[in-house]
């Protein structure tokens, strides 16, 4: 007799979802019991109308609010620091994460640490390590994605840089998971092209990896498969024409589709471009975009018969081959650089990312193992073009 199969699922928080919702910020605050939210994001959006707009809204329905801004696009664990000294010296009792993926994880994890008295490397997402936080000491979040790719407005993580060994760390608690997400696609059309696609990118690599994972979601697997679909029809379609309401809203589903099913895993596409990113600070989902055929190929032997049936969903040819020339294609019309050489990023440091990446706690997911060896393999061909 087989065994049945076992695992443990979780689904994400009430979604705000549709163009114009950010009015209702104020009174989600309010419903929630905020009083003085502090709103995190990054230095660029601090200074933008859309984010002045919130604020003065939050102003006018009596809340003491104050922003903070201080991190860096791969947000370090010297930002959460600042970002804490703020919260306490102006008595703040809740958080607003606002931006893209740094101001969402940012955000997120100070709320996380507003009250804990270990330090945050204490809750390493290793083992059941998330025990340890005091659960009183978590201050509620509200997420405000201004951005379609991360996902991180839907989680329970954020990933913080480690200053001292240029580590990226995935800090994990239930309790971070926002207690309402605002999806409002309005606040995206701003986003420059090259963000566009990063982001657009990172929902695929997301959702992509968590498919192509060998371990047992298949809710999660099937939300996979439709926000991969998503990304086919409407990415070159906010590429061409950044006002594109409609497909702006769909990558933002994308996007929270792709964190929800990455419950499932990832992969090595993440564990290669983690060290890349903490090491040369690029953009985490153009990144993700320059492995991903390289990792398809090294992945085929496990993955094949799966790609092909991904492949006829989305509406190719059934077959390896018409993905991988899809996602190439895909690349070529957005622009992203086939190769780390045209990305920008060396190999002077290829046998320190190449222990980083196995060590990486996304490795575990990718449906073949990647060793040092084969992460050393896998730079060398990202890097050279070598497919």
């Amino acid at each position: 007799m087989t065994q049945s199969p076992i695992a443990n699922w979780n689904y994400p928080t009430a979604i705000k979802f549709g163009a114009g919702r950010i009015k209702e910020l104020p009174q989600i605050c309010i419903d929630l019991g905020f009083k003085n939210p502090l709103l995190v994001t990054d230095p660029f959006l601090a200074t933008q109308k859309m984010t002045l707009d919130v604020v003065a809204s939050l102003k006018a329905a009596g809340l003491g609010i104050a922003v903070f801004s201080d991190i860096k696009p791969n947000p370090v664990d010297s930002n959460i620091e600042a970002g804490l000294k703020v919260l306490k010296a102006g008595g703040h009792d809740s958080v607003i994460a606002f931006g893209g993926g740094s101001g969402l994880d940012a955000g997120k994890v100070i709320a996380f640490m507003a009250g804990q008295t270990r330090p945050m490397w204490d809750f390493e997402d290793i083992g059941d390590w998330w025990t340890r936080a005091d659960p009183k000491g978590i201050f509620p979040n509200i997420a405000v994605p201004t951005t379609a790719g991360t996902g991180s407005e839907v989680g329970r993580a954020g990933v913080i840089t480690q200053e001292s060994t240029h580590t990226k760390k995935v800090i994990f608690h239930p309790l971070m998971m926002p207690k309402v997400t605002i999806c409002d696609p309005e606040l995206t059309v701003g986003m420059p092209s090259k963000i566009t696609v990063g982001t657009g990118m990172d929902a695929l690599a997301h959702c992509l990896e968590a498919y192509c994972s060998p371990f047992y979601h298949p809710m999660g697997e099937g939300i996979a498969v439709e926000g991969i679909r998503l990304v086919k029809e409407n990415l070159p379609r906010v590429f061409k024409d950044g006002k594109d309401i409609e497909a702006r809203a769909q990558m933002m589903s994308a996007a929270a589709m792709g964190a929800t099913a990455f419950q499932k895993g990832l992969g090595a596409i993440h564990a290669l471009s983690h060290p890349v990113g903490a090491l040369h600070d690029t953009h985490h989902g153009m990144t993700n975009a320059v492995f991903m055929p390289y990792v398809l190929v090294f992945n085929r032997p496990a993955i094949e018969t799966k790609i092909a049936r991904l492949a006829a969903f989305i509406g190719l040819e059934p077959s390896f081959d018409a993905f991988l020339r899809w996602i190439l294609d895909l690349r070529k019309e957005l622009g992203v650089p086939h190769t780390l050489k045209e990305f920008g990023v060396e190999l002077s440091n290829i046998d320190v990312m190449s222990k980083m990446a196995p060590e990486d706690p996304t490795a575990g997911g990718n449906p073949v193992p990647l060793t040092e060896s084969a992460a050393r393999t896998l730079f060398e061909k990202t890097y050279s073009g070598a497919l």
